[in-house]
């Protein structure tokens, strides 16, 4: 019996990883989820990977990680002109793009009633307007290859309740999940797919997931015990390679499949018994 081998087909994917850091009481999850994996596990998958974020440090490290050929474009997501100016750069770096992830989010841990209009504003700005401005940067190539964009969003959004001490987040990611469909109603040659992400520490070290950084340690301790009697928490951990890879499926599939949203989450913690 002949033996077939797989080779993976050349994908331009341009990979947006973070905003502009606001202050010690906002962090980046996407920063945290391992850049370096993600960006070696689509290389190895025959991408050829623009990374876009802010700092241009941590963008180098990762992009060394990920191999000769991967771009490192500075973005900052809350700005239009630099939204245009860096994906018009991965383009021609790339030439063309087929596919685009946003991964930038902030999460503040603080209560609806302590949020102010400056952190709302600065939340969505980063987890829902970003992401408009540079698909709105990308639309026209990713409508010339019929490509896809996925948007990481998260399970707070659509498939528990409000965290508390997250709700300005989880409302700004349902807010996310919208803009997804609306981006899909008017442009219905591009594959736009929601990927509703679970418990994911990231990788080790640096690549770990910088998401509570600058909680406030007592309200940490205090909804952590709200989250786990209200069973939210898993009790395990994603590994980000399984992340990446269903990633890359869905990329791959765009131009034939529809695949609205999907989501990819680690299986609770087996009960001990009692």
């Amino acid at each position: 019996m002949k033996q077939w081998e797989f080779t993976p087909a050349l994908l331009n994917v341009v990979l947006i990883v973070s905003a502009v850091w606001l202050s010690p009481r906002f962090a980046e999850p996407a920063m945290g989820l391992a850049l370096g994996v993600f960006l070696a596990g689509l290389a190895q998958r025959g991408a050829q990977v623009a990374l876009l974020a802010r700092r241009r440090g941590r963008l180098d490290d990762a992009a060394k990680e990920a191999g000769p050929g991967a771009l490192v474009v500075e973005c900052d997501v809350t700005d239009p002109a630099s939204c245009r100016s860096a994906v018009a750069e991965a383009a021609e770096g790339l030439g063309g793009i087929d596919a685009l992830v946003y991964a930038p989010g902030i999460g503040p841990l603080v209560k609806l009633v302590d949020t102010d209009a400056d952190t709302w504003r600065r939340i969505f700005d980063t987890n829902v307007t970003g992401a408009a401005l540079v698909t709105a940067a990308a639309v026209s190539h990713l409508a010339a290859s019929t490509g896809a964009a996925v948007y990481l969003s998260s399970v707070s959004a659509s498939q528990t309740p409000p965290w508390p001490g997250l709700g300005a987040y989880a409302v700004s990611k349902a807010a996310l999940d919208k803009l997804v469909e609306a981006w899909r109603a008017e442009h219905p040659d591009i594959g736009f797919t929601r990927v509703v992400v679970g418990d994911c520490a990231g990788g080790e070290g640096d690549a770990r997931t910088q998401f509570s950084e600058g909680w406030d340690l007592e309200l940490t301790a205090e909804v952590i015990q709200t989250w786990a009697a209200r069973s939210y928490l898993s009790g395990t951990l994603m590994d980000v390679e399984r992340l990446v890879a269903v990633v890359d499926a869905v990329l791959r599939d765009g131009a034939t499949l529809s695949v609205p949203s999907i989501t990819v989450a680690p299986r609770p913690a087996p009960t001990q018994p009692s």
